[in-house]
């Protein structure tokens, strides 16, 4: 019978065997598979031009593949954090009409937040440090450790906190994988609604769009409130 320090030593050199891998490997394939190359260069560039009439009919130009294009391109803008989500979701309405857009939008968003949290989980604090703004992670770590899942449901209510950087942080800080997904989802869920509304022209007005940004707003306003009222975090 092997000793257990054995086996968490195999277990231990797999692991750092599969962390080598992907990170050399994804690069690797990039650089040496033309078509795989041209095409992430296409979609970065598509989400560079913040254009959503281009993005609105690169999607629709896939037919019935569009919602998992659509979905593939939140989980590429969640990884390179600079560019913009918010072009997506305004397509998805525009190609899929409000409801449907918003479910994609935020399917694509959840997903592509579990990505950045797992990669943050895995790789650890250093990959975050590079892939993050300068004093995110800190800030982040100051507030998860009064607030707990607070800190990322509010983050995720209010429309000018990145949403990227919480999430790799969100993996680095003592919040659990489900917890966090519940507070993503939540939160993420009210703007994810305005902004597929704004998207679909039909079906919004400017007083409908005023209307809703101001409840995201409030919202957010609230919970905060209800969170420093509170005077602990949620349990991990």
């Amino acid at each position: 019978m092997q000793p257990a320090s054995s086996s968490v030593s195999r277990v231990s050199r797999w692991s750092l065997a599969a962390k080598l891998a992907l990170l050399i490997g994804l690069p690797a394939a990039y650089l040496l598979i033309p078509p795989l190359r041209q095409q992430i260069d296409q979609w970065i560039f598509l989400l560079g031009m913040v254009d959503v009439a281009a993005v609105r009919g690169y999607v629709q130009s896939y037919g019935a593949w569009a919602p998992l294009v659509s979905i593939g391109l939140m989980m590429l803008q969640a990884v390179l954090a600079p560019l913009p989500a918010f072009v997506i979701t305004f397509a998805n309405a525009a190609v899929f009409g409000w409801a449907w857009g918003a479910a994609i939008s935020w399917t694509g968003a959840m997903l592509g937040a579990a990505l950045c949290y797992g990669l943050a989980r895995w790789y650890g604090r250093g990959l975050v440090e590079k892939l993050t703004p300068p004093g995110t992670l800190q800030r982040f770590d100051q507030l998860s450790e009064r607030w707990g899942l607070w800190a990322v449901l509010v983050a995720r209510l209010l429309p000018f906190v990145p949403f990227d950087p919480v999430s790799y942080a969100a993996g680095v800080a003592r919040i659990g994988f489900w917890r966090f997904l519940l507070a993503t989802g939540a939160g993420q869920l009210p703007a994810t609604i305005v902004y597929s509304l704004a998207g679909d022209l039909l079906a919004v007005n400017v007083q409908w769009l005023a209307l809703g940004i101001a409840a995201v707003f409030v919202i957010s306003t609230l919970v905060a409130v209800f969170g420093t009222w509170r005077k602990k975090p949620i349990a991990q």
